[in-house]
């Protein structure tokens, strides 16, 4: 695990929120919901769902490079009884120079 550092003023970090109970469902929800389908064969309609966008977030710490960034994303959706999280990363995946990190056993993910 590491962590990006915004203290440079490099990158951003946003979020937005979709409650879905009893109301028309925009297409990103629909979209998370035919990803949860597909991918878990599992039947699921969303009641609540967020997405966390980290757009150009430099790696801690900054002072360092902040010129390699990376743009993920955390999606976290709910049906009220089972709960999922999709980790999405821009095309080419991770651009955080690893041998620099603080940690040397660096994953893309969560566990």
């Amino acid at each position: 695990w590491d962590n990006a550092d915004f203290s440079r003023g490099v990158g951003t970090t946003f979020y937005q929120e979709f409650l879905t109970l009893n109301t028309a469902k925009p297409p990103f929800v629909r979209d998370v919901e035919e990803k949860i389908r597909r991918y878990l064969r599992s039947s699921y309609s969303a009641v609540w769902t967020l997405k966390i966008t980290w757009e150009k977030a430099p790696a801690y710490t900054a002072r360092t490079d902040t010129r390699r960034t990376i743009t993920y994303q955390a999606i976290l959706t709910t049906d009220g009884f089972r709960s999922y999280i999709l980790m999405l990363y821009q095309d080419g995946g991770m651009q955080w120079d690893y041998t620099k990190l603080a940690a040397n056993n660096v994953l893309i993910g969560y566990t």
